[in-house]
């Protein structure tokens, strides 16, 4: 995450002064979360430093599911507030993502107790049913905790698709009234559409679109389809090719993910998927050529009529889902080229008159990272959005 501009500085400044006595505790934990998440220094990080709590980061544990024991991580401040299950997305370092990491100290720095959970699934780069259920099993394993959760009820935080998946969960009979609210970080209401969107950069229409509305346009990242042909990889080429294939793949993902922290490693690393590439056969090849040269369009192209013949199961899709009755914070950078964020504001839509929603499109994120500068207004907006969840 990284800094503000200086020219809401003061902007800033007065939200520390005032939140505790104009708006409550709530509004001064969040003006401190986002001061600190956007790295300000001198008074400001001072300021915020003074009031974030103290806690303690214990050992990993593993905890039961359905579907084999899961690694979990407690962030523990020494008075909790409120328990959170906080689940990574697509990420094959999982609770040891930085990112993640990073997000999780700074919320138990507002006093939330904040439990990391991996699903292996997602760290293999795939999407199935079992996550949902895992997700499910661990708000469920903690919210029977009662050293951590005194009124039995626990907050559910799930970023980027682990967000879409979190919604479904959180429908499930098991938790449903366990849970204290749901946010979603950037995640997705519907995913076959954010395939689709992927594969050819057209974002659906939002719900209030005229139905003679033009398409939107807006290039997909390149990560998003290098991510959809590692799970569909066995169809796409013959059986002796598929795992070789899945590795150059994932390769190259680790690279991209590492050119967030160590770019010299990185480099490293993006060599030696250009190497597994030159060593397969066709179509593997060419396949793995247009994943290390971002052929996004081409490779879309090629990915998208396999895509159209499969059936993604209902329990992957928030749409298609029993909707939570948590309070549902939706939270989502504007720009997003990854799952484009109008997915939100269709969730929103779907879930409206079901359970109270709070939806927020902020400029100062790009996909589940606060990592931009913005005006002032979207900085209000975003301290007024984390103030609402964390007096939940």
């Amino acid at each position: 995450m990284r800094r503000l501009s200086t020219r809401i500085f003061f902007v800033v400044c007065l939200i520390v002064a005032g939140a505790a006595i104009m708006w409550g505790p709530a509004y001064a934990r969040s003006a401190g979360l986002v001061i600190r998440a956007a790295q300000l220094h001198g008074f400001l990080l001072h300021a915020a430093k003074v009031q974030a709590q103290h806690y303690a980061i214990e050992p990993v544990v593993t905890i039961p599911t359905r579907h084999g024991m899961v690694r979990t991580r407690l962030y523990r401040p020494d008075t909790i507030r409120r328990l959170v299950l906080l689940v990574p997305g697509v990420h094959a370092m999982g609770i040891d993502e930085p990112r993640l990491i990073g997000l999780s100290n700074e919320l138990a720095a507002t006093g939330l107790g904040v439990v990391t959970m991996e699903l292996p699934d997602l760290a293999r780069y795939r999407f199935t049913p079992e996550t949902v259920d895992i997700i499910e099993d661990g708000a469920r394993v903690f919210s029977e905790r009662h050293d951590l959760t005194p009124d039995g009820k626990i907050g559910l935080m799930g970023i980027s698709f682990a967000g879409g998946l979190s919604m479904v969960a959180a429908g499930r009979p098991s938790i449903r009234d366990r849970l204290a609210f749901v946010f979603s970080f950037g995640g997705h209401g519907d995913l076959p559409r954010v395939l689709r969107y992927l594969c050819t950069g057209i974002e659906p229409p939002g719900p209030d679109a005229a139905s003679d509305s033009p398409p939107h346009l807006r290039p997909p990242h390149d990560y998003g389809v290098a991510v959809i042909l590692v799970g569909i990889a066995d169809r796409m080429v013959p059986p002796e090719q598929v795992e070789p294939l899945r590795r150059g793949i994932v390769t190259f993902l680790t690279a991209s993910q590492l050119d967030l922290v160590d770019k010299a490693k990185a480099g490293t690393v993006f060599k030696e998927a250009q190497t597994i590439a030159a060593q397969l056969p066709e179509p593997a090849a060419s396949l793995m050529k247009q994943v290390n040269t971002r052929d996004v369009k081409g490779l879309g192209a090629r990915l998208l009529p396999v895509l159209q013949t499969i059936q993604y199961p209902d329990s992957l899709s928030a749409d298609d889902s029993a909707p939570p009755r948590a309070p549902v914070f939706l939270l989502h950078g504007a720009d997003d080229t990854v799952i484009p964020s109008v997915e939100s504001l269709l969730l929103a839509k779907h879930l409206e008159g079901k359970t109270r929603v709070r939806t927020l499109l902020s400029g100062l994120i790009t996909h589940a990272e606060v990592d931009r500068s913005a005006a002032a207004g979207d900085v209000f907006k975003l301290v007024g959005f984390w103030a609402e969840l964390l007096g939940e």
